[in-house]
């Protein structure tokens, strides 16, 4: 065992020298996929893919009134957890697929469904019915797989979706071998008394295939990209209206939803070209990404959606997807919660190398991805942060590369896709350069201290800083904006001098140790919950 630590630290050092960003693109890998690997290492030690804390150091948190203490361990890259009732909830392991009922000590798998957890893919997010457990319904979305395509012509999958009847069993982490609409939604029901979850219906399917460097369309400039995984999203919320909250990134792709309105042409705009070998740049079927849908909860539009009538007036899938979208312009995603004291839906956002953030999300909002992350204000930094050498230089995808971006904000802004009734807004924090945050949740109740009632938490997608911090934001009184003790941030950006770093988040440390923070709940207890992935585990937030 204390040879097995020797080697591991010893492969600390080493992944901390390497330097992601001057790989080629055929060595890259999104920045959860770094992190997975980092955190998987040890799968190495014992010959055998089993995970051992990444971390020395437990999880602690600032308040001398709290502490943390390991619900439960040994865990397959934990994701998400769903709480049932007082003494049980649901967690989702990404990487097998399986979904495990922890209750008074005792791990009970109900479902294992065969995914691709290449990259991001995996079973992700999963959602109770509002009215659970009279309707009994529990939702999942996860990454279904396929036979990959031929080493002769790798740019068009084998199959365009799976069946709706769920496969389950062995998983993949091909990276091709998923069909064209690969990330999905389901309903399964839920039978306390058997302990098995079972398919309902599909909700929704929704684009996974990435490989981009294909000869069409031509011109495009891509054509060293590789296949990727990643940019899938995956949270899944149900609102205080009832209705089901499903967020996807862009999953590369460089369309409408992408705010350029006539695809990946040198700005946005004239002559409109295809997104991809599948067409686009409309949000037809394969091209839907990027977006927040609302949904009923029998996967039916609801006729009150901003973009509803919209919609009736495009034709076919487009004008059928517009009708379901509720926010677009987003990058990609890994957290989005509802604040109990208002409604308001806020999500977190992903950018490259700078201002990652944090958003309000009304219905109609334009987040403003390609165009913008951070402040519009700010766009001038955005880019030359972006465009500035290695390690910076690139936004993942090739045929949209920064240097094509806005040169001011009023140039940004008239670049915009405009939907009718839509609108755009500055984030309501951001980050100069990126903190990578990940899963988000608010405290309900005084559970943990009547000064935490209502706030927002954030966890980290990669361990880089404070090994997995965890992040405290105060609301202010109208529950719309970040409140800030900090005369530097009064602008609602932090200021920081590198890629995770703490400077001008001083004030928000919350905790630190907590790896990788991928999901962020108030238990029935009145506790706050959070989710490790990295090290496969779930902890508790208490008062001592």
């Amino acid at each position: 065992m204390i040879e097995n630590i020797k080697h591991f630290r010893a492969f600390q050092k080493r992944v901390k020298k390497i330097n992601f960003k001057n790989l080629s693109i055929s060595d890259k890998f999104p920045p959860l996929t770094y992190i997975l690997l980092f955190a998987l290492v040890t799968v190495m030690l014992a010959g055998s893919f089993q995970i051992i804390k990444a971390q020395t150091n437990s999880p602690t948190v600032l308040d001398p009134n709290l502490d943390v203490r390991t619900v439960t361990s040994g865990l397959t890259t934990p994701i998400s957890m769903a709480f049932l009732g007082p003494n049980d909830f649901f967690v989702l392991e990404k990487n097998t697929g399986k979904v495990k009922l922890i209750g008074r000590g005792v791990v009970t798998e109900v479902l294992d469904l065969a995914v691709n957890n290449a990259s991001e893919r995996g079973l992700l997010g999963i959602a109770l019915h509002p009215n659970f457990p009279i309707n009994p319904r529990v939702y999942l979305y996860w990454t279904c797989l396929a036979t990959p395509p031929p080493a002769d012509n790798p740019f068009f999958p084998t199959a365009t979706e799976c069946p709706d009847q769920p496969a389950v069993g062995a998983d993949t982490n091909v990276t091709l071998a998923v069909p064209l609409l690969g990330n999905r939604v389901d309903s399964f029901v839920w039978n306390a008394g058997a302990r098995t979850l079972t398919f309902d219906r599909n909700i929704i399917k929704l684009r996974v295939f990435q490989h981009d460097g294909a000869p069409v369309p031509p011109g495009q400039g891509d054509q060293a990209q590789n296949p990727a995984g990643n940019h899938d999203g995956g949270v899944i919320r149900f609102g205080p209206d009832g209705k089901l909250y499903i967020i996807i990134g862009d999953v590369g792709r460089r369309g409408q939803m992408q705010n350029l309105p006539s695809g990946p042409t040198a700005t946005g705009l004239g002559p409109t070209v295809p997104d991809d070998q599948f067409g686009g740049p409309e949000p037809d079927n394969a091209h839907l990404t990027g977006v927040i849908l609302r949904l009923n909860d029998d996967g039916s539009t609801p006729s009150d959606n901003p973009f509803f009538h919209v919609g009736r007036f495009l034709p076919g899938e487009v004008g059928a997807n517009i009708q379901k979208i509720f926010a677009y312009g987003i990058r990609n995603s890994f957290g989005m919660a509802f604040d109990p004291k208002s409604g308001n839906l806020w999500t977190q956002e992903n950018c490259d190398d700078a201002f990652d953030e944090l958003n309000l999300v009304d219905a109609g909002s334009n987040s403003g991805w390609i165009q913008f992350m951070g402040p519009a204000s700010r766009i001038a930094e955005f880019k030359a942060i972006e465009t500035s050498p290695p390690p910076f230089f690139g936004l993942q995808q090739l045929r949209f590369p920064p240097t094509r971006l806005a040169n001011s904000p009023a140039e940004g802004m008239a670049r915009l896709f405009n939907l009718r009734w839509s609108h755009y807004s500055d984030p309501e924090f951001s980050w100069k350069y990126a903190v990578a945050p990940a899963g988000i949740g608010f405290m309900e109740g005084r559970g943990i201290g009547p000064q935490y009632e209502g706030d927002l938490f954030v966890g980290a997608a990669r361990t880089f800083l404070e090994n997995g911090y965890l992040f405290h934001f105060n609301l202010t009184g109208n529950r719309r904006r970040i409140a800030v003790d900090d005369p530097r941030v009064e602008d609602r950006v932090a200021d920081n001098f590198a890629k995770f770093d703490i400077t001008e988040s001083e004030e928000f440390l919350f905790g630190r140790n907590f790896g990788i923070g991928t999901d962020i709940h108030t238990g029935p207890n009145g506790n706050l919950f959070v989710v490790s992935l990295s090290n496969g585990e779930i902890y508790e937030i208490f008062r001592r």
